[in-house]
């Protein structure tokens, strides 16, 4: 392109702009998923609290947290299924447990 055909301004930026959107959403996805990791981690291994009201507790903050953020019914879906796979985890520890000790 020769530079007397360039206007400043005028090329189509859709596809950068889509392109950072996901990035900053992917970004706020991730980052609200590890600050629910953590403070799960946090509340059952260092400060000894019960497994179940240690999730209900996190979860719940994640739901409140996502619609505050505007993350939609796909953030809550994702905070629902990872709350049933770590009760069904818990129930497989429980079981392992019993039948060991």
């Amino acid at each position: 392109m020769a530079a007397s055909e360039y206007t400043r301004g005028s090329m189509d930026i859709s596809d950068q702009t889509s392109t950072w959107n996901g990035f900053i959403k992917g970004a706020v996805w991730g980052s609200a998923l590890l600050l629910t990791v953590l403070a799960y981690l946090t509340f059952t291994l260092a400060i000894g609290m019960n497994w179940l009201i240690a999730l209900i507790i996190c979860a719940g903050a994640a739901v409140v947290g996502g619609l505050l953020m505007g993350m939609g019914g796909a953030w809550i879906g994702t905070v629902i299924g990872l709350t049933a796979l770590a009760v069904f985890v818990q129930i497989i520890i429980s079981i392992s447990r019993a039948l060991i000790g």
